[in-house]
């Protein structure tokens, strides 16, 4: 398995440093203008929650991207942080669709 070194950029990075900061928008106006409490798109900004599909559309919307930009983000994030958390993935044996399904 070949897997980025460096850890992905958390969305919630972007959305503050890419467009809240350059904008001058705050996570207040932001969360207004999505239509979300300030404290869900807080999590997501201070990098302690995820996006979701329905927070891509939102952002997708907002920022003029696409929602798969969001959640492309999100789940290489959300992989690189579960294979480094743990090595007990790495016990899983491969199983070959030949074992499963033995020609007779």
């Amino acid at each position: 398995m070949s897997r980025m070194k460096r850890q992905p950029t958390h969305p919630g990075k972007i959305i503050k440093e890419d467009y809240l900061v350059p904008l001058s928008i705050s996570i207040k106006d932001m969360a207004l203008n999505l239509g979300v409490s300030r404290k869900t798109l807080s999590k997501i900004v201070n990098e302690k929650g995820a996006v979701s599909p329905d927070m891509a559309l939102r952002l997708s919307r907002a920022f003029d991207t696409t929602p798969e930009l969001w959640l492309n983000l999100q789940t290489k994030y959300d992989l690189w942080i579960a294979e480094h958390a743990s090595d007990t993935w790495r016990l899983v044996k491969s199983i070959s669709p030949k074992l499963i399904h033995p020609t007779p």
